[in-house]
């Protein structure tokens, strides 16, 4: 009787070590591994470009389209909420939401130097004024440093990609820009 007792804990013993053992290389095996997120946002803006020579001069109005992509290890605490996630999508989407699409959604987007600034200024309405020419391209290094500057220490801003319109958009890229 007590031999058998004594086999079946042997028995749950080796399968608990076993499913331990695996457990352990499941986590060596995607520690180090880097993986790319990316998130979508949208945003209504207008703009101007200043001394432009072409139609853009005029204010006109993009339903913007922001893809923002970030790199890193997922997190192998496996007692973190967080475990298996190389950063949580709402963290990204609170981020992105407070830093950039709350200030530029339905906002008119000048550069300060822009003559529209002092009419913009007697409308109240949601202005963004800046030190350079809001072009797309200009739209997204600003929006690197911001972005960049919010991520946690183990997360990098790996790509950025700003739609002006279904067509026609600029990536601003880590890699290109070290």
């Amino acid at each position: 009787m007590f031999s058998r007792v004594r086999v079946a804990k042997q028995k749950v013993y080796n399968l608990f070590a076993g499913f331990v053992l695996s457990f352990r290389r499941l986590l060596t095996t995607f520690a180090g591994m880097k993986i790319r997120l990316t998130k979508e946002f949208c945003f209504e803006a207008s703009h101007a470009l200043n001394n432009y020579d072409g139609l853009c001069r005029n204010v006109h109005g993009h339903s913007y389209k922001l893809f923002v992509t970030i790199k890193g290890s997922p997190n192998q605490d496996c007692q973190s909420p967080k475990y298996g996630m190389v950063m949580d999508f709402g963290d990204l989407k609170r981020i992105v939401q407070r830093r950039i699409i709350e200030v530029y959604d339905h906002a008119l987007v000048l550069n300060k130097d822009n003559s529209f600034v002092s009419a913009a200024k007697s409308m109240n309405t949601k202005l963004v004024l800046t030190d350079f020419q809001p072009t797309c391209e200009n739209m997204l290094i600003h929006f690197a440093q911001i972005i960049s500057s919010e991520l946690p220490e183990e997360v990098e801003l790996q790509e950025l990609k700003l739609h002006e319109t279904a067509t026609s958009f600029a990536t601003w890229c880590k890699e290109d820009n070290k």
